[in-house]
């Protein structure tokens, strides 16, 4: 049976070309970029699926919008726009931009956490666990069993395991736990979603014991829709309501809007009544990112970004967009390689550990098989696993991640059908000679957030 592909929602317009190196090339290309698919040119990629942040294709609606910024210091229409967009969607009272998503954690996280303070999130992704351990603190995952059985199907792998988060906080006490974080989707565990039902009990925890919950709405509108497939009670719910009950668990959330806003650049901090803490937030932000009414981001920006988070909620885009992960997701069950299953929102997390189980995660199966996909046909992908997990703050031993991905992410609105079709062909062709696959070691690695610029080499 051929796998089912949703047809693109909109008519193409406009077009990048490409182009494909050969097999020499590649290797020749990957050899100087030092095995880190972070240094390698665009220009020498073929299908760029590195990451789904900012590298969207935007609207006929959005770019016409940047004509019109209004680029004032202060005060500008645009920002005014997103303001009222931006509570009307989330339901929250205070609403302030700034570039990106980290540049929010930036501003908010130091506020809740410091030294001797914990961060207990279902998942913490790479950047969020960088700012929980520069503002001193210490990040704790606690996502449910069921994320680790990457091949049993389960509808909401991304939850938090509610009864360890309060055996976690009895441990370390209430007073110590700075934040709990809820990620949306769940990035680390495979861009899975999170149900209704799990953000209510975890919230109904955090209220308990007196401890602010953080959402890091990144892809909000994606677990939006899955809560509205998957779970009982949201059929026949908009995503625009699941979105206000999702957001009204919380008490501050932080967004990179580069995802789920379909706009190259820009993020959004939320604070739903708590105006003492917005005025903090806008006192960290003024020296950080600029005044409150930009953050950092230019009015046209700020113009494109409130169309955006229109566009992002719409349910004939979010089936196309989940239709392209399912897609891909069929024509690898149907080669037999494994992933996160079932599928997640933004991308296809191929399980390395069991394609290939002879690399230790010491040797990171991950980026091995991100390296042999940029090797067989120009596609650039990355690990989401021991490489990226990178090594304990105290002690300074690696990490062993629970998982080992290799994350295929899909930018939104820019490769059909034919590109995933490439992409399941070149992992069939490597999974035919997966044995014979070496894992890599790490010659040069800054302290945080090594995956962006260490330098690797294989294993001889």
């Amino acid at each position: 049976m051929n796998p089912k592909y949703y047809a693109e929602p909109f008519k193409i317009k406009v077009v990048e070309p490409i182009k494909i190196l050969n097999a020499e090339e590649r290797l020749k290309k990957i050899e100087e970029a030092n095995y880190n698919l972070f240094s390698l040119d665009s220009e020498d990629v073929y299908i760029d699926l590195l990451s789904d942040s900012g590298t969207g294709a935007m609207s006929t609606a959005q770019w016409a919008g940047m004509m019109v910024g209004d680029e004032a210091y202060s005060g500008s229409r645009n920002y005014k726009r997103l303001v009222s967009t931006a509570q009307d969607i989330f339901g929250y009272k205070y609403i302030q931009p700034v570039h990106q998503g980290r540049a929010a954690e930036k501003v908010v996280l130091p506020i809740f956490l410091g030294p001797g303070k914990y961060a207990i999130s279902n998942m913490h992704f790479d950047t969020t666990r960088a700012h929980v351990e520069l503002a001193g603190a210490r990040a704790i995952d606690c996502v449910v069993p069921e994320a680790l059985d990457t091949e049993t199907y389960y509808p909401f792998k991304g939850n938090m395991d509610t009864d360890r988060l309060k055996k976690l906080i009895e441990k370390y006490g209430a007073e110590n736990i700075g934040l709990i974080i809820m990620t949306i989707t769940n990035n680390s565990a495979g861009g899975q979603p999170v149900s209704m039902a799990n953000l209510r009990e975890t919230s109904k925890i955090a209220k308990e014991y007196n401890i602010p919950l953080l959402i890091d709405a990144a892809r909000f509108a994606e677990n939006s829709y899955f809560i509205k497939t998957r779970e009982k009670g949201y059929k026949d719910k908009s995503i625009r309501d699941i979105a206000l009950e999702t957001f009204s668990y919380g008490d501050v959330f932080t967004m990179s809007s580069k995802k789920d806003a379909i706009v190259n650049m820009g993020g959004l901090i939320g604070v739903k009544e708590d105006e003492g803490l917005f005025e903090e937030i806008k006192a960290r932000t003024i020296p950080l990112e600029g005044f409150i009414s930009y953050g950092g981001l230019a009015g046209r920006d700020l113009e494109a970004l409130a169309i955006g988070l229109e566009e992002g909620i719409d349910y004939n885009y979010l089936k196309y967009r989940i239709g392209q992960m399912e897609y891909l997701a069929a024509r690898l069950d149907e080669a037999g390689i494994p992933y996160q299953s079932p599928v997640g929102g933004h991308a296809v997390f191929v399980d390395a550990k069991k394609l290939l189980p002879h690399i230790p995660y010491y040797e990171f199966p991950g980026q091995a098989l991100a390296v042999e996909l940029y090797k067989e046909a120009g596609i650039r992908a990355c690990d989401i696993g021991s490489f990226m997990i990178g090594n304990d703050p105290d002690t300074g031993e690696q990490i062993e991640s629970e998982f080992e991905f290799t994350r295929l992410a899909i930018p939104r609105r820019v490769y059909t059908q034919s590109h995933l079709d490439v992409i399941a062909e070149a992992l069939i062709s490597i999974k035919e000679r997966a044995d014979s696959i070496k894992g890599y070691k790490i010659v040069w690695e800054p302290e945080i957030l090594r995956h962006f610029t260490a330098k690797l080499a294989p294993i001889d």
